[in-house]
């Protein structure tokens, strides 16, 4: 039992996977916070250009 122990702390095959994991789990987690910081300010922003565009007059020649 303490040989298999001790290759099992000795075996890192499966660390580039988890740094890969986390790493990727980071990057979609930041993804995530900046559109839900930008989507409120750009809903606002387009309600208040489709109200300016839609209240102009169209004018034919």
């Amino acid at each position: 039992m303490i040989k298999f122990l001790s290759r099992f702390s000795r075996d890192d095959s499966g660390a580039v996977t988890v740094d890969w994991v986390v790493l990727t789990a980071a990057i979609v987690g930041l993804g995530i916070a900046v559109i839900a910081m930008i989507a409120q300010g750009a809903t606002q922003t387009s309600g208040s250009i489709g109200n300016v565009l839609g209240s102009m007059e169209v004018q034919q020649y």
